[in-house]
């Protein structure tokens, strides 16, 4: 039960930084573009300086082929849950743009933003591992997820030369240096200078925090009476936070080959709610984005339980 309660601590945590960016911008105590701020910190130096760092202290040559397993199965399950996506969000909603945020929920959770802060506090000793493990789907979402799900048809089609562009970022960027920083590093026994490691440090430090604090702020923005009234946004939720990590807990515990640290990357990820981008990308272009909203709040909401919950099972089963 250790792993519950640890668990359940750092999600009360987590979500405590929800309800707080959540309060400030219902009384509009920050301005109205604070989450665009915010989420430019996270992706352009929050989020970056955490993959650094940890690329950096953690990545040398005898641990790149240990990370190959997680990579395989990242890339397996991304494949697989596409079709399934598919098949359930005609479940949830009659309205083809509005399956696309189903279908792009299904198959990508907020293995990020969440995803990080949950594993970072957990399971550290795996973090630069879940990293690796997540390449596979964000080559997924730059490449298909975004540009087909979410971005309206009515909008400028992306040929795959400009949907290439979108891996020059500095989260991608900040990957490749820091993996070329450690293997360099590692072979020559040398480091950072302190300073440059504490800023790195301090800075990756903040994306946890910032990240739910933002997530609170886009969930103000919702409307509450028409969000709630969809049933696509609850059965979303369970399938998301329940049925799927369940089904992977138990299709690992039968494939005896695959590494721990590799299954426990699939199940942590697995088990993450629903993502923000679907609220996001559409709002861009103008889109309605309640039901998207509503999905990421109730789904946001139960994680609490649901990811102690999971990982606990995880720990019974595996």
């Amino acid at each position: 039960m250790e792993i519950f309660f640890t668990t359940l601590s750092q999600m009360g945590y987590l979500f405590s930084l929800i309800a707080l960016g959540f309060l400030l911008a219902k009384l509009k105590a920050i301005p109205e573009n604070s989450s665009t701020v915010l989420a430019k910190l996270e992706n352009n130096l929050f989020i970056p300086a955490l993959v650094l760092g940890t690329f950096i202290g953690n990545f040398t040559v005898d641990k790149i082929k240990s990370y190959l397993p997680s990579l395989a199965v990242s890339l397996v399950i991304t494949v697989v849950m596409i079709p399934v996506a598919m098949l359930f969000s005609k479940l949830c909603s009659k309205d083809s743009y509005v399956r696309n945020y189903y279908v792009y929920g299904f198959t990508f959770s907020n293995f990020g933003f969440m995803g990080n802060a949950v594993v970072m506090a957990v399971f550290p000793a795996i973090f630069p591992e879940y990293l690796v493990y997540c390449l596979p789907m964000w080559a997924f979402i730059y490449m298909w997820g975004v540009p087909t799900l979410l971005i309206p048809s009515e909008g400028e089609k992306k040929g795959v030369a400009e949907r290439l562009k979108a891996f020059v970022n500095p989260m991608f960027v900040s990957i490749f240096v820091g993996m070329a920083l450690g293997i360099l590093f590692d072979h020559f026994s040398i480091s950072l200078p302190s300073f440059a490691a504490d800023v790195i440090d301090v800075c990756g430090s903040c994306m946890s925090p910032v990240a739910m604090l933002l997530t609170g702020i886009t969930v103000a923005k919702m409307d509450f009476k028409k969000t709630f009234s969809d049933i696509g946004i609850y059965l979303s939720s369970v399938l998301r936070l329940v049925v799927f990590p369940v089904v992977t807990i138990f299709v690992f515990s039968l494939l005896d080959f695959v590494p721990e640290t590799a299954v426990i990357c699939a199940v942590c990820a697995s088990s993450m709610p629903l993502g923000l981008n679907t609220i996001v990308v559409p709002s861009a272009y103008g889109k309605d984005t309640s039901i998207s909203t509503g999905m990421a709040l109730v789904s946001h909401t139960l994680s609490c339980i649901t990811i102690p919950m999971m990982f606990l099972l995880m720990e019974k089963v595996l």
